[in-house]
């Protein structure tokens, strides 16, 4: 049956827009967000993601709070979800004014949630460089993203605490990233198993400051080979200038000691001109990726897309001082609260990183490798 979508001239592929032009189970099309204030305690990291090669639509809100990760997370067939509204269980989005406005609900009482929170961008939104990584011959990953940074407004509540959000202090970032990214129960490991990786080293840093922001993205393979390069500072929509490449990002990122935490990081920029620019970004409170909000090996067993029936959702409470989840965090990604300093100007944001196993540049050998 055709698909309301259809209905307007939006098609890149002789279908239907009910389907998507690859056959790949892992295609996948999601919204990040993440709220903060200037602490990051506490910290909401939220989202919801449309899987339609494997019918499946979800979503999920994680709140930090002191040394809890509390998420609440639903999932559902994707028949009947208007893209235009995309709604799963609890949560909805409403884009406002696309590229600019976003409202996002959660009304789940069962689960002791109730969220409506406007965003509204401080700049343009900003498409990154499209993003491919293969393992043993296969593509792993084939993603388009644009990034953002805005402020929200609006109320969140969990367990009868509400918190009143305001823009004066409420500040995150939020990106929509479509095409090809590991997702659902997981497919036999295969060649993989004999073969695994050796390490991975993934930074990501959006800020804003008073008059610009700034997007910079680093991926490096274990020998510190760079896959993935982003530095781009984004001015306002009023400007009329258009994004400008800060080159090639040479970062040092000071690691607390026995661990692979990130207490603080100078990024080092190139104006057009080459003149030197010096990010410096102070790590505050976090939300670990891997622990609730469903990325990459989630401690709790639930991934982006997985089958878990019509209707479904649940709410799960880490510690985050528990052995068996403290110990698996520092193999995920990690969403710090970022506050920025170039020079006598402040800015905020998000630093997020993640690095395990070897990364010769950081001095990691491998998967047990910490600071000294």
């Amino acid at each position: 049956m055709p698909h309301p979508l259809d209905d307007f001239p939006l098609h890149q592929t002789p279908l239907s827009m009910a389907h998507v032009a690859t056959s790949d189970r892992n295609a996948y099309d999601r919204y990040y967000f993440n709220a903060h204030d200037r602490s990051g305690d506490p910290y909401l990291v939220f989202g919801l993601g449309v899987y339609p090669n494997l019918g499946v639509a979800d979503g999920f809100v994680t709140l930090r709070r002191g040394d809890e990760q509390i998420t609440v997370r639903a999932s559902d067939r994707i028949d009947g979800v208007d893209r235009l509204h995309p709604t799963v269980g609890p949560f909805s989005i409403e884009v406002v004014e696309p590229l600019q406005r976003l409202r996002f609900r959660a009304d789940a009482p069962e689960h002791g949630l109730a969220m409506d929170l406007t965003w509204d961008g401080l700049f343009p939104a900003v498409d990154e460089s499209p993003h491919i990584w293969r393992s043993g011959g296969r593509i792993t990953l084939d993603a388009q993203r644009f990034a953002q940074i805005g402020t929200w407004a609006g109320t969140f509540s969990l367990d009868g605490e509400s918190h009143e959000i305001t823009p004066d202090r409420w500040i995150g970032t939020r990106d929509r990233s479509w095409g090809i990214r590991p997702s659902g129960d997981p497919e036999p490991p295969g060649r993989a198993a004999d073969e695994p990786i050796e390490g991975f080293w993934w930074m990501y840093v959006p800020v804003a400051f008073e008059d610009f922001a700034l997007v910079v993205i680093v991926q490096e393979e274990p020998d510190g080979h760079r896959v993935v390069n982003d530095a781009i500072r984004v001015w306002p929509a009023p400007s009329g200038r258009r994004p400008e490449q800060l080159g090639w990002p040479r970062v040092e990122i000071d690691y607390r000691s026995g661990s692979r935490h990130p207490d603080s990081a100078r990024i080092h920029l190139t104006e057009p001109d080459g003149t030197p620019i010096l990010l410096e970004v102070e790590t505050l409170g976090h939300v670990a990726l891997n622990a609730g909000p469903g990325y990459g090996g989630d401690h709790s067993g639930w991934a982006h897309g997985a089958w878990r029936g019509h209707g479904w959702s649940e709410r799960a409470v880490l510690d985050m001082n528990d052995p068996s989840v403290a110990s698996m965090v520092p193999f995920g990604v990690v969403d710090h609260v970022g506050r920025a300093r170039i020079g006598d100007s402040e800015g905020w944001g998000l630093f997020e990183l993640g690095t395990f196993g070897r990364h010769d540049p950081s001095g990691f050998e491998d998967w047990g490798s910490v600071a000294p």
